[in-house]
């Protein structure tokens, strides 16, 4: 699951304020919920790209910190998605990701990277030489 943060000053339930909506409008209809540390987040089980086996996407809340946006995509092997004859459909994957997460956090993939790239930095538990 990664979790990523808004951009300074907005907050999730302002940038996406029907999250059940959203996700239903890029990714598919909503099957269920799962529970992750403590929030239950939407789980799409049969996502309308066939590249995504599952997707679970939510709030995850922190008490006083801003909530981080929560979610985990499970993929299929894009060799065997483009063998299918499906190229167009991974490429159609890459983009709903990428508009959902910028909808949603107001941050594009540079930096989104960016922001993770420094969390791993910052991390004490972190070992480089690993």
């Amino acid at each position: 699951m990664k979790e990523y943060k808004m951009r300074r000053g907005e907050y999730l339930d302002e940038r996406v304020p029907d999250m059940e909506s959203t996700v239903e409008d890029y990714f598919g209809e909503i099957t269920g919920t799962e529970e992750y540390e403590g929030d239950d987040l939407y789980v799409v089980g049969d996502p309308d790209n066939p590249v995504f086996d599952r997707i679970v996407v939510g709030a995850s809340t922190y008490g006083s910190k801003k909530d981080k946006l929560a979610v985990h995509f499970e993929e299929r092997d894009a060799e065997d998605v483009i063998a299918e004859g499906n190229a167009e459909a991974a490429a159609d994957a890459v983009d709903a990701k990428n508009d959902f997460l910028l909808e949603a956090t107001g941050r594009d993939a540079k930096s989104r990277r960016e922001s993770m790239k420094r969390a791993v930095e910052d991390d004490p538990d972190h070992d480089v030489d690993a």
